[in-house]
């Protein structure tokens, strides 16, 4: 991923995770993709899937078993219909078959493993896809592991190290925070006017533009919905949307005459929104996971709202410098939560909105640089404990938080002229050493923290 730009950090999918569902849902669509070209498809009999680790322990309360099943049915995580599924796992339960590129195979609840307590050496997001023949006999098989953000890669590629040459598409590549100030200073340009010639390199200008108005809209969206939606979010938890409330509260609230008066109280309504969404499964921009894609339109939205930034400076300058910064994380750290913890997601969205934000408010390079940084600083540590192994507690809360946690770290950065002691590359390294320290069992397998201190009911 040497050459990951700003914009491949931002991808259109549902929820309620980018790591258990949205990779899930590629890796069976890649297996069926790569099952059809060894010509075995035809004598696929049936079709068998081992869920390891951290997929293995919170997969189905992420909805990985019915992004499964969606995915080898051929649906897409951008286009696909999220109420078509959430029900694909039952559905095929039920009818005792799945569909594989238009063949119909039979299927047991037990077609597909559950492993928590196995955790394979490159990742702990693993999943072995096995297609069986008549006879039982193994035609075709593949692991694929979900290394966050969407992101899949096979057993042949986890771990590669890209040859050197695939930068060299870039025409301002950098691997560090230090490298991307020192082209910024150099060249004259902003960091956001930095990510765009390099995504334009790989994708063109137009499709970059294209792209970026696709994401803002996505993300405004999904404010929009989260903000009117009422009812019970899917689960066990009996976890009752807020969103709509919380802004029909403030609504009735405002006052004409100070109308930024509950801004922060806005800004968290914003994230609340977008998790709520995500929680039910519904359209998201993994941004740069879905745990934590409510922080980068919550803080978007603030400032196209509160602070009265342009909507063609949000599309393109607040997401290109998120983005460019997140590739930061993507590359030296983290954004999985599996592998990182919670530091990973939320840290890292954190991170990426303070950027955006501080870009658009005037901030030099140097000050985003350093609004990034207090932002992960103070996510340090952050581990990764969902209850029940639902995207809910505590983390449409913690989105709210770290939303706010960015608008802090952005006026900390403006008020000095970008010089400080931490930088933002020691505080990626911190983030991925911690991250290598940390115990599993805070690592999205639901296996301590309040996962296991809070009553389930």
């Amino acid at each position: 991923m040497s050459n990951l730009t700003a914009i491949d950090l931002f991808t259109v999918g549902i929820g309620p995770s980018s790591s258990h569902t949205v990779g899930p849902m590629r890796a069976a669509r890649r297996f069926v993709s790569e099952l059809s070209e060894t010509e075995h498809l035809g004598s696929v009999a049936r079709i068998r899937i081992s869920l390891f680790g951290s997929l293995g322990a919170t997969g189905v309360g992420h909805g990985t078993t019915n992004a499964i099943v969606a995915g080898l049915a051929g649906a897409d995580p951008r286009t696909c219909d999220p109420v078509m599924v959430s029900t694909a796992w039952s559905d095929a339960v039920a009818s005792r078959h799945i569909s594989v590129a238009g063949l119909e195979l039979p299927f047991d609840a037990e077609d597909i493993e559950l492993r928590p307590m196995t955790r394979l050496p490159q990742h702990s997001n693993a999943m072995t896809y096995v297609a069986l023949g008549a006879d039982g006999e193994t035609l075709f098989s593949r692991t694929y592991f979900s290394v966050g953000g969407g992101f899949i890669e096979s057993d042949d590629e986890i771990g590669d190290t890209p040859a050197s040459s695939a930068d060299a598409a870039l025409p301002f590549p950098f691997d560090s925070g230090d490298e991307l100030i020192a082209l910024c200073e150099s060249t004259g340009k902003t960091i956001a006017e930095i990510a765009f010639d390099n995504a334009a390199a790989v994708y063109g200008a137009g499709d970059v533009e294209a792209k970026l108005r696709d994401i803002w809209s996505v993300m405004t969206n999904c404010v929009d919905a989260g903000l009117k939606n009422e009812g019970m979010l899917p689960g066990n938890l009996n976890v009752e949307r807020r969103a709509a409330g919380l802004a029909e509260r403030l609504v009735a609230q405002e006052s004409a005459d100070a109308p930024t008066e509950f801004a922060n109280e806005w800004l968290q309504a914003f994230a609340i929104a977008v998790n709520e969404e995500n929680a039910a499964g519904m359209r998201v921009v993994t941004a740069p996971t879905n745990g934590a894609a409510g922080i980068i339109p919550a803080v978007g939205y603030f400032a196209e709202r509160f602070k009265y930034v342009d909507r063609a400076a949000i599309e393109r300058d607040f997401l290109l410098t998120a983005g460019a910064i997140g590739t930061l994380y993507n590359r030296n750290a983290s954004i999985s939560g599996a592998e990182a913890g919670c530091q990973g997601e939320v840290g890292s969205a954190c991170s990426m909105a303070a950027a955006g934000l501080a870009a658009v408010l005037g901030g030099t390079p140097r000050q985003i640089e350093n609004a990034a940084e207090i932002a992960m600083e103070h996510n340090l540590g952050l581990t990764c404990d969902p209850v029940g192994g639902l995207v809910q507690m505590p983390c449409i809360e913690r989105n709210a938080i770290a939303a706010g946690t960015a608008v802090a770290a952005v006026r900390l950065a403006l008020a000095g002229d970008g010089s400080h002691k931490i930088s933002l590359d020691t505080v990626i390294e911190t983030m991925r050493q911690t991250g290598v320290d940390m115990s599993h069992k805070y690592k999205e397998t639901s296996m301590g923290g309040l996962a296991v201190n809070v009553v389930e009911c």
